[in-house]
């Protein structure tokens, strides 16, 4: 593999009339950041609720194409945080691209199970132990033994992002969670996810994805923020370094990077304002993608000013 030399950041930016499309962003060292496409969407869904919230993408494990999912839902349509929550789309939509910079239409696939509200914030990681890829969400579900519906995270199994394995619950706490995030170090799975009811990030390792056992990581620094949300890792390809991005949506005041040397030990230092530029558009829930120069060039000759 090329070595890296760049960052591509996706997300949306919100709940305005484009808001809730996909936006590209490119930066050099992981933490100064040039909207591209003069600050407009680079790509539009058509599909479903016409709205695409939460992208995540990643790299094919055989390095040949790139796959992007993404929550269906427009909230700027008028339905209501209501309706989402408790009879949104079941449906995550899905891009291909082999080079970044020409995509597929995006297409629907269901697999929220019945009764759900919407698949939120829907992320993937390659699951070596099995050869697939691990697809996971947050929906809003009442079970027969529960008197109230709660926020759940649920996944299902794939090898190319067109079929997938029936819909399995994932993770279930005490509190709602959404926003699960997984990154792999050393071996280790970490989840990095959001309290829905104290509001901020918790994180759990596995050496196992779907067998576990599941150890909370004590991360003091990192839970004492509340009133954030959308975790998005990245490990910055000079330094080794991980960072840990987080919506400050509680205050509108966009992503905050955190660092860390390791994820297990859950130390976290909290990047100074001043070493940081997210850039003149405000990003909204996206992840961050490492890219070669010749793919930061190619994004630079079809989306830059």
């Amino acid at each position: 593999m090329q070595q890296m030399a760049g960052y591509l950041f996706v997300h949306f930016t919100g709940e305005g009339e484009n808001g809730e499309q996909i936006y590209f962003s490119l930066s050099r060292d992981g933490l100064h950041w040039e909207d591209l496409n003069h600050g407009e969407p680079v790509l539009t869904s058509t599909t479903g609720e016409c709205g695409a919230r939460d992208p995540f993408i990643m790299r094919s494990v055989d390095n040949k194409k790139f796959y992007m999912i993404a929550t269906d839902l427009r909230i700027a349509s008028g339905k209501g945080w209501s309706v989402a929550q408790y009879e949104g789309s079941r449906d995550l939509l899905v891009w291909e691209s082999q080079d970044l910079v020409h995509w597929t239409k995006e297409a629907a696939v269901t697999v929220g199970v019945e009764g759900a509200g919407c698949v939120w914030a829907p992320e993937a990681i390659y699951d070596r132990k099995n050869d697939d890829y691990l697809v996971f969400w947050a929906s809003m579900t009442k079970e027969a033994k529960e008197a109230e519906a709660k926020q759940k995270i649920y996944y299902a199994k794939t090898k190319d992002f067109r079929t997938f394995s029936p819909t399995v619950k994932y993770i279930e706490r005490e509190n709602h969670i959404i926003d699960t995030s997984i990154i792999e170090e050393q071996g280790v799975y970490y989840r990095i996810s959001k309290d829905e009811t104290t509001k901020n990030i918790r994180i759990d390792s596995c050496d196992d994805l779907i067998n576990g056992p599941f150890f909370p990581i004590s991360a003091p620094v990192l839970e004492a923020l509340h009133g954030v949300e959308g975790p998005t890792a990245f490990r910055f390809y000079d330094t080794g370094e991980w960072c840990l991005m987080v919506d400050q949506y509680a205050t509108g005041k966009g992503y905050l990077p955190l660092t860390t040397q390791s994820w297990a030990s859950g130390e976290f230092e909290i990047m100074d304002s001043t070493d940081y530029d997210m850039g003149k558009t405000k990003k909204r829930h996206g992840s961050i993608l490492l890219i070669t120069d010749d793919e930061y060039q190619n994004l630079l000759l079809a989306y830059g000013d």
